[in-house]
């Protein structure tokens, strides 16, 4: 896993290489767009939602289970994200779109949806074939952000910045491994609470998904303004097993940073282990590509602190299995 983690930056180039060689077929009207993928390929879809947020001129929406909104339809834009093309939960709501004459891209390594999206004529981006889906976060994520930029989603051609991602997090390598050990050392042991603000949040989910995938870890997370008309008062108890990591950003909402700041003085209360990791870059996909970045390697120095295998995930095999029987 570190080698596929260490190669990500040239991960990055190679996915906007396929980006700008991939022919997508004209389409253009669309009153919505829906997402859908789980997993690996379903984060890449929540923060393409929120990188586009503030350009979008339509609502980009995730789905990460079988079924599709009632208002999908030919109107709809829908891109259904599976590394490996055979997903089950999204070969269905696959199929769900194109009974209702949704205008379809499937973005994919190959399987059923590549020979589905084929047969067809749908959109399709093949994405280049390996082991770990989440390991591929950026070959997929490029390719969203590419697509709602061609179908006029959003007018924002993410293409350079990611080249300029890509550079940052190679040419910080040192400064991001060294922090990551760092917080691996402070999360070792302990209940990771992770926090972000709302619009960061796929940020802080990646982060718990591949605590969970790599370090083979239980750990949860929530966001801020959000957690504070609920979750803040769950902190009642002292609980020195709770490590909590916030990720943030210089650039939060003034009002979420005041509630950051009042939160970690409420729950330094009832346990000690509080720390925060602040976002680098010059634009929101770099800051986005620093901090996933950043929590990927913690989540390998975290396998490596637990003696566990971070490519390992043989009970999502065994769950995959049984399935299979029914």
């Amino acid at each position: 896993m570190k080698k596929l983690v260490e190669e990500f930056p040239q991960q990055l180039r190679n996915a906007v290489d396929i980006a700008t060689q991939t022919k997508l077929p004209l389409g253009t009207g669309f009153k919505n767009v829906l997402i859908t993928g789980l997993g690996g390929s379903g984060i890449g879809g929540t923060i393409a939602a929120e990188l586009t947020a503030n350009q979008a001129q339509i609502p980009v929406v995730g789905s990460k289970g079988y079924f599709i909104p009632g208002w999908v339809g030919k109107e709809t834009l829908v891109i259904a994200s599976s590394f490996s093309g055979n997903t089950e939960e999204t070969i269905n709501a696959l199929k769900i779109a194109s009974e209702r004459n949704a205008f379809i891209v499937c973005v994919t390594s190959g399987g059923w949806i590549a020979d589905f999206a084929r047969e067809k004529g749908y959109g399709l981006v093949v994405l280049p074939q390996g082991k770990s889906p989440r390991a591929f976060l950026g070959a997929s994520l490029v390719q969203l952000l590419h697509v709602l930029n061609f179908y006029g989603v959003t007018s924002h051609n993410f293409m350079n910045e990611v080249l300029s991602s890509a550079a940052l997090i190679e040419k910080e390598a040192t400064e991001i491994q060294s922090e990551a050990k760092s917080i691996a050392d402070f999360l070792n042991g302990k209940m990771p609470v992770i926090y972000s603000t709302t619009y960061r949040e796929g940020i802080a989910i990646r982060f718990r998904q591949q605590i969970n995938e790599n370090a083979k870890m239980l750990c949860w997370h929530h966001v801020v303004p959000e957690m504070n008309h609920n979750e803040l008062v769950g902190w009642r108890m002292e609980n020195p097993n709770l490590a909590v990591i916030i990720f943030r950003d210089q650039e939060d909402y003034v009002r979420n940073q005041k509630r950051i700041e009042i939160n970690k003085e409420i729950i330094a209360k009832y346990t000690p282990h509080i720390r925060e990791t602040w976002a680098k870059g010059n634009t929101d996909l770099e800051k986005a590509i620093w901090q996933i970045h950043l929590g990927d390697w913690v989540s390998c120095f975290l396998s490596d602190l637990r003696g566990v295998d971070a490519i390992e995930v043989k009970v999502i095999d065994f769950l995959k299995g049984e399935l299979s029987k029914f």
